[in-house]
């Protein structure tokens, strides 16, 4: 089993910044990728970026030029640096776990283990 556990969740003005955190335990292995996704109100999660292990990161188009992805392959830890934030990104963000053999996907049920999520609320 694989635990992930985010923070860094909070309120924040539009066009602010804050940077994510979410660190895996248990049985991790070094291929996992790790990502991020995002659920706001009334609405289903959707990929926001994910890793590999080697640093190939893949964005979702609302969050390019505006969200960076990056991970501690020592730490097991993955983070998302998200400035420039829009009152859309409000919601809850779920860090996750995939063992897809270094392939990222894009959809919610290709991944196995998920935090309980942190809240990010952006106001305008």
């Amino acid at each position: 089993q694989v635990q992930p556990v985010e923070s860094g969740g909070g309120l924040v003005q539009a066009g602010g910044s804050l940077r994510l955190s979410c660190t895996a335990s248990g049985r991790t292995l070094s291929s996992d990728i790790m990502g991020w996704f995002h659920q706001a109100p009334g609405k289903e999660r959707e990929f926001v970026a994910a890793i590999s292990e080697s640093a190939y990161a893949v964005y979702a188009d609302s969050v390019k030029g505006r969200f960076t992805i990056s991970r501690d392959n020592a730490k097991n830890t993955v983070y998302l640096q998200m400035n420039s934030l829009e009152p859309e990104d409000t919601g809850a963000y779920y860090c996750t776990v995939g063992r897809t053999s270094g392939v990222i996907w894009r959809r919610p049920d290709a991944y196995i283990y998920w935090g309980q999520g942190t809240q990010v609320t952006v106001s305008s």
